[in-house]
């Protein structure tokens, strides 16, 4: 195995690509990303990892705009998701001053994953670290929901989760998922993130897409929710 995991060109004798595995293999070592689809509303949840009591929090950023209607979370190495978010923003405004029109979500996810692609077919390079999940609204309104992974697949999705105890949570979201509300989208998106988040509210970041605007949870309102959740599961359970 190891002669064949030392060139992101060489395919191994049974057909595997060593460093792609290895990459899927650090998406699932990062913290845990949630998205879920409604009726009129896209949800992100993400899993914020605790930090150093004197850093700044708001340089920590698992949720990003690409766009003005398209958001990205992202699960694995967060320099190597850097490196994709500044590539894809550049190709959402050259794309804006090309043609005159914003970049669909299809559009600006195919960008991402033929860049993923392209790092597992040449020499000299290795594949990113990070799967994404990325958001927004296409020009008839319609709510988009993507997945990306180091090996340049991308797929549509009405709920997903990558990262970190990912199948636990998409399992979760199997048995619950409804095609719901605002509200309702928020509280699945929360309780999907709270199957394999140890410490609560404190931990969990949430944005709301809408066509209008994007909007990023307090951690008040986060607190509330997790709160009413937790005593809704205390009433089921007695």
């Amino acid at each position: 195995m190891s002669s064949y995991d030392r060139a992101i060109t060489v395919f191994s004798p049974d057909g595997h690509l060593f460093q792609v595995e290895y990459a899927l293999e650090a998406v699932r070592k990062g913290t845990t990303a949630v998205g879920v689809k409604g009726k009129d509303v896209l949800i992100l949840g993400v899993e914020k990892r605790t930090v150093a009591k004197l850093q700044d929090p708001r340089t920590v950023r698992k949720i990003v705009k690409l766009d003005e209607h398209i958001c990205l979370a992202f699960a694995g190495l967060t320099a190597d998701a850097r490196v994709l978010i500044n590539k894809a923003r550049v190709e959402c405004q050259s794309h804006r001053l090309t043609v005159e029109d914003a970049v669909s979500v299809e559009y600006v996810t195919r960008y991402i994953a033929g860049i993923q692609q392209k790092y597992t077919q040449s020499g000299g390079m290795r594949p990113f670290g990070i799967s994404t999940l990325i958001v927004g609204f296409d020009t008839s309104g319609a709510p988009n929901l993507y997945q990306t992974d180091p090996s340049g697949t991308y797929s549509a999705w009405k709920a997903n989760a990558i990262g970190k105890n990912s199948k636990t949570v998409r399992e979760f979201l199997e048995k619950n998922y409804t095609e719901g509300d605002r509200d309702s989208s928020i509280k699945l998106t929360a309780k999907a993130l709270m199957e394999v988040v140890e410490s609560g509210s404190k931990n969990i970041e949430i944005a709301v897409i809408t066509r209008e605007d994007v909007t990023i949870l307090s951690e008040t309102e986060i607190e509330q929710l997790v709160t009413q959740i937790e005593e809704e599961k205390t009433a089921e359970d007695k």
